[in-house]
């Protein structure tokens, strides 16, 4: 008796929308059990991530501040993955886009007006698209992998920030501290909700996935991108050319990422320091996936992973987590993801053993082979040609 897996004729919907219930699930189990082992409190850390924060109405903002820019970025990689183009650098094109919106801010600190805010965010968006066109030049005219390419760029991307905040943009009047000078007032985000944490970058985020959502689903540049990722050779009879493809999933996948990084730098930050790289590129790559690349689905995603960013520090201050937990259970979502992924095609069927094969015994009385009479051994060889050979002369 055993279990093996055995092909489906067709994916499973269902599985598909219960894979990633599956995996988080399967996180708070395996974390619990992990922590434990490792002699911190299991359950409590488990809780005090993905419970206790819920629980709260002011870490209610934090969250959505927080799942803001990871769906952002998310919902710009998933039109990229849909076909099969796979640009894993949105966290240079992040920081890019924050540097880009922070060159502005810079360049306008003695300055008033409505009209600073809007042009941060452009060149954010610009500056992450601009990051995000190299590799897509390198893999349409050179044949280079968008994944080693985007991602070799992040870490360059990280050293012009040290650069930056160390040198030519280093505060003055900041103590010696790496970092650039505050933002004025009309350089930082307006508050969506007065009184509160969540600026205008919660209702940004939830308005692009909807757009997004419709785009892919209604238009045919969406069935377009499906297309190309599902049939390739169907697209390329279809007339649907893969280099236009690949700029457009790589640029508004930098974009997005760039207007996340102008948002964090504009909003939560108030100022660019080298702190600013969070990781959030590389979070994004799992909310896209636990999302089902749908835009909807990541919205919701993008709550789940802020509660490991929210949970993780309130974990670090009650019951003394280390500050790698975040990253341990991130990472466990990833993995019973990828795992539960296989049953969307697969399913697990028992096996049984076949029953041994045993020579049927001879009948009582029945002619054996090559036997003249009933129930005597079969004659030599030599014997029975030579009766063979009689036999035939005799006719």
């Amino acid at each position: 008796m055993g279990w093996k897996l055995e092909p489906r004729r067709e994916e499973s919907r269902a599985m598909m929308l219960a894979a990633p219930v599956i995996a988080v699930v399967a996180t708070l189990i395996a974390g619990a059990i992990v922590f434990t082992l490792l002699g911190e409190n299991g359950p409590g850390a488990v809780y005090q991530i993905f419970v206790a924060p819920l629980l709260s109405l002011n870490r209610w903002q934090d969250l959505l501040v927080k799942a803001a820019p990871l769906a952002i970025i998310a919902v710009g990689l998933s039109v990229g993955f849909r076909a099969n183009i796979w640009n894993i650098g949105a966290e240079g094109q992040y920081i890019l886009g924050g540097l880009a919106g922070t060159g502005v801010a810079l360049q306008t600190l003695d300055l008033e007006g409505g009209w600073i805010l809007p042009l941060m965010i452009l060149a954010g968006v610009l500056g992450g698209m601009a990051w995000a066109a190299v590799p897509a030049f390198l893999k349409t005219r050179l044949n280079v992998n968008e994944i080693l390419s985007s991602l070799m760029l992040n870490y360059v991307a990280i050293q012009l920030l040290y650069y930056l905040m160390r040198g030519p943009w280093k505060d003055p009047e900041g103590f010696n501290f790496p970092q650039t000078a505050m933002f004025s007032a009309d350089q930082t985000l307006p508050m969506a909700v007065p009184g509160t944490l969540i600026h205008i970058g919660v209702p940004i985020a939830a308005a692009l996935g909807l757009t997004a959502w419709f785009l892919m689903v209604r238009s045919i540049t969406g069935f377009q991108i499906r297309v190309i990722g599902l049939a390739p050779d169907a697209a390329r009879y279809g007339g649907f050319r893969q280099a236009s493809t690949m700029w457009l999933a790589m640029l508004v996948g930098g974009g997005m990422a760039g207007l996340a990084g102008v948002l964090e730098a504009a909003g939560p930050f108030g100022q660019m320091v080298p702190q600013f790289p969070t990781g959030y590129g590389y979070t994004a790559i799992i909310v896209a996936f636990l999302g089902r690349l749908n835009p909807l689905g990541i919205l919701l995603a993008a709550l789940v992973l802020a509660l490991t960013y929210v949970g993780g520090e309130s974990a670090q201050t009650v019951i003394g987590l280390p500050a790698a937990a975040t990253g341990v259970f991130q990472a466990m979502m990833l993995f019973f993801l990828l795992a539960t992924d296989m049953l969307v095609r697969y399913r697990l069927t028992r096996t049984t053993p076949a029953p041994a094969r045993t020579a049927p015994a001879a009948a009582a009385g029945e002619p054996s082979a090559g036997s003249g009479r009933p129930g005597e051994p079969p004659p030599p060889a030599g014997d029975r040609i030579q009766r063979e050979r009689t036999e035939a002369a005799a006719l």
